[in-house]
């Protein structure tokens, strides 16, 4: 079995050159279509999946690849839930990419016997990039420079938390207003992770509906940063559940 650690330099290269594409499509206006969710698609969302896909069926010809746009479309793999599988989300945010705010990811994560044991979330337009691998850390690039993440204790005066930008809800709002909050954050995307996981935010509570791509990675960089995902139940967030839909959960730092 590939030792994860061994695959992450081709890996952040492939979602590197991922993101090249969604900015090639993002310096255009973007037009999209509905899918049957009614949740939206761009071509930008498509190339950039067909991108990995290809990557991933090189580096690891074995491993079953769950991807939006693919499952969208009813090509779902066979999944054993107990060995190793791909979850990917190729453009996470889409309504971030047509409203421009630059808060979208691409999204890259490997499953093992249910739990996320490595993650990548690159942000194209923001030219950031997170990764971490269970066991070995989690880490920033920003243009040239490259730095550890950790999550923080939280502080005395009351916890930041991020929520999302698109997709806040009313119990959400009621979580929030029951915890000790001083500062609410709004974020798209699998950024919101990423936040809590380098010790900017404290908490990211999601009630909303997700699906197991929207999470895998963003929660594999925050465990690997010392944080945890929770569901309403105080269990670990795992993978490979049916339908891949995940129930609420609550993302915790330090």
């Amino acid at each position: 079995m590939v030792d994860p650690l061994a695959l992450l330099p081709e890996l952040l290269a492939l979602v590197a050159r991922a993101g090249a594409v969604i900015l090639d499509h993002y310096r255009e206006p973007a037009g999209f279509g509905l899918k049957a969710d009614s949740s939206p698609v761009t071509a930008a969302d498509r190339a950039a999946e067909a991108v990995i896909e290809e990557g991933l069926r090189t580096l690891t010809p074995d491993l079953p690849i769950v991807a939006e746009e693919a499952m969208a479309a009813g090509c779902v793999p066979t999944i054993d839930a107990n060995a190793r599988f791909w979850l990917v989300d190729p453009l996470d945010g889409t309504r971030e990419f047509l409203s421009r705010n630059g808060e979208f990811t691409v999204n890259v994560g490997l499953i093992e016997a249910g739990r996320p044991i490595l993650g990548i979330v690159a942000a194209p337009a923001l030219a950031r990039l997170w990764w971490g691998v269970a066991g070995h850390g989690a880490f920033r690039r920003e243009q040239d420079a490259e730095v550890a993440i950790h999550t923080r204790r939280p502080p005395a005066d009351g916890l930041v938390a991020v929520a999302s930008r698109s997709h806040r809800d009313p119990t959400t709002d009621a979580w929030l207003a029951s915890h000790r909050v001083r500062e609410t954050v709004s974020a798209g995307s699998a950024l919101k992770f990423c936040l809590v996981a380098e010790g900017r935010a404290d908490v990211y509570p999601r009630f909303g509906r997700t699906m197991e791509w929207d999470t895998a990675a963003g929660q594999a960089v925050l465990e690997a940063a010392g944080g945890r995902v929770e569901t309403q139940d105080g269990s670990r967030l795992r993978y490979g559940k049916p339908g891949f839909v995940n129930p609420g959960f609550v993302a915790w730092g330090g």
